[in-house]
């Protein structure tokens, strides 16, 4: 052994190990007194990051909608909880928070007719207790009015029809003011309106000239403005003196024929013995045709001028009564009887009526002088006129004129005149083949009956020219009907409404408007009759329905 190994540093090396062995690391106090501070510090930051992310998740699964705090501890609700603001009820009869209290029915878009929830095509969405069946006549009178022409277009992608306004009771819609009415049937009429202005009928308007230059010589009773006559009746007696020279003429070559024809018949006994050659015959005949000739003209020029008169009746009256003939030839028998043929001039030239009507033009008094070129009287038949419409140019497409070779008639046109309240109806006939340069119209006509003659010519007015009329159109007042940029609406009560309990709602309706007559709106298609709608003061649901959409938005 090892004489200098000291027994008692032996002994106490394994205490020593074991003590390097067993005893703690000299910083794991230190470790444990610095976690707790830090967990202590991080604590409140982490329950907020949890309460957040709780919050979040509850939010996005509840639409961020904040529970009443009864329902939040099982409370009773009273009246200042019970509110829904969204939508202006109680919030426990809130048919928008709580649709199972009125169910929403599927809602299609009806491609025929533009509208949403179409009750032709789908009867039962009407709010109407027993709904009657459409019937063909009420699909053939929305065809007519929608193929006649473009109207106003709901966008199916339109949501409106999908909001309904509720009121909290029957008292809150009454302070409104708010007038309801029941969709009813009733005549409506389409028109084109134009200006207008009425003329006489040109067939059936004749101004008088004298053909010759003349004066005045008597104007009778018939020759006065506002005189009926008829065909033939004198209206005057003109002094003509080119009237005088054509009998004159006349006259002449009768005497100048009768010589002629008694010479030819002279040379025509003598030829055959040889006293006379037979070219002095065939001179005589010539001057007999020559004398012919020259009547034939002399009667002409007579009838130029009107005055008719036939050779064979006087060629063989004495002179007297020939000259008599011929100076009061053209005046009626019994003027003719009561004028002295020794005083009388033998120029006298008649101015007759040329056809049945009124005398709306005199414009000669006895003396006067006279031209062709002057209008003495004008005699019109006034039992019908004409009225000239001027129509704006995008109009006359859905213009129809009578058509005489099928026997299709025109179509009607009411006029109102002028200081009148009764329209005249008559028929458009004619329309004009150009634009007019300055107006840019087009002129159509019509024809107006006037057996009465109240009409006057040269009378201004408005025509309505009739498109379609409908007998049995849907209609609603002007005010119940709402345009909201995409679609147009009108809101329907519920057909419970007035039920003990039952929700007081409007539905919201896309309908289809046509013509407007006056006060009332044609509805072709989204209303039924016997649906009650809410009429004066429906801007007030109007308000409430972009309210609720701003809050939706």
């Amino acid at each position: 052994m090892n004489e200098n190994l000291n027994p008692v540093a032996v002994l106490d090396a394994p205490k020593a190990s074991a003590q390097r062995i067993t005893s703690p690391p000299a910083n794991s106090g230190q470790q444990q007194d610095e976690f707790w501070p830090w967990l202590r510090r991080g604590a409140p930051t982490a329950l907020v990051l949890a309460f957040l992310a709780a919050l979040a998740y509850w939010g996005h699964h509840s639409e961020w909608t904040i529970p009443k705090f009864s329902e939040l501890f099982g409370g009773r609700q009273d009246a200042k909880t019970d509110w829904c603001e969204e939508h202006s009820v109680p919030e426990s009869i809130c048919v928008e928070c709580n649709e199972s209290l009125l169910p929403r029915g599927k809602s299609t878009w009806c491609r025929t007719h533009g509208v949403h929830d179409c009750p032709f095509e789908d009867p039962d969405v009407a709010q109407l207790k027993t709904v009657e069946k459409v019937t063909a006549e009420d699909l053939e009178r929305a065809k007519r009015a929608l193929d006649l022409k473009d109207r106003p277009e709901n966008n199916p992608k339109c949501k409106k029809h999908h909001r309904r306004i509720q009121f909290a009771s029957q008292e809150v819609m009454d302070k409104m003011g708010i007038d309801i009415v029941p969709v009813w049937q009733g005549p409506v009429v389409e028109t084109v309106a134009a200006s207008g202005e009425i003329t006489f009928e040109q067939p059936r308007v004749a101004p008088i000239s004298s053909p010759v230059f003349g004066r005045a010589w008597h104007v009778t009773d018939k020759g006065q403005i506002g005189a009926e006559v008829k065909r033939g009746d004198l209206l005057a007696l003109l002094d003509a003196a080119d009237v005088g020279k054509a009998k004159s003429e006349f006259l002449q070559a009768l005497a100048q024929l009768d010589l002629k024809n008694k010479a030819v018949d002279n040379l025509r006994s003598l030829v055959p013995s040889g006293a006379v050659p037979q070219v002095k015959l065939l001179e005589a005949e010539a001057a007999q045709r020559e004398a012919q000739i020259r009547l034939l003209g002399a009667q002409q020029a007579l009838a130029n001028l009107g005055l008719s008169v036939q050779i064979d009746q006087v060629k063989d009256l004495p002179p007297e009564k020939m000259a008599k003939h011929l100076q009061f030839l053209g005046i009626p028998e019994d003027l003719a009887k009561r004028l002295d043929a020794k005083t009388s001039s033998t120029n006298l030239f008649p101015v007759l009526a040329p056809r049945d009507g009124i005398v709306t033009s005199a414009k000669v008094v006895a003396g006067e002088v006279v031209d062709p070129s002057k209008t003495l009287f004008v005699v019109a038949d006034t039992s019908r006129m004409w009225v000239m419409l001027n129509v704006r140019n995008e109009d006359v497409e859905y213009l129809r004129i009578r058509d005489a070779k099928i026997g299709t008639p025109g179509q009607t046109v009411r006029f109102r005149p002028d200081g009148r309240f009764q329209e005249i109806t008559g028929e458009l006939v004619w329309k004009s083949t150009t634009v007019d340069e300055k107006t840019r119209t087009v002129q159509f006509r019509a024809e107006l009956p006037n057996p009465d003659g109240k009409l006057l010519a040269n009378t201004f007015g408005v025509g309505q020219i009739v498109l379609r009329e409908e007998k049995k159109a849907v209609v609603v007042p002007n005010e119940a009907v709402h345009w909201e940029g995409d679609c147009t609406i009108v809101f329907v009560r519920d057909k419970n409404f007035m039920e003990q309990g039952a929700p007081k709602v409007f539905h919201v309706r896309t309908v289809r408007p046509g013509v407007k007559n006056g006060p009332n709106t044609e509805i072709i298609a989204g209303l039924l009759p016997g649906e009650v709608i809410a009429t004066r003061n429906s801007a007030n649901l109007r308000a409430e329905m972009l309210k609720n959409n701003l809050g939706a938005g």
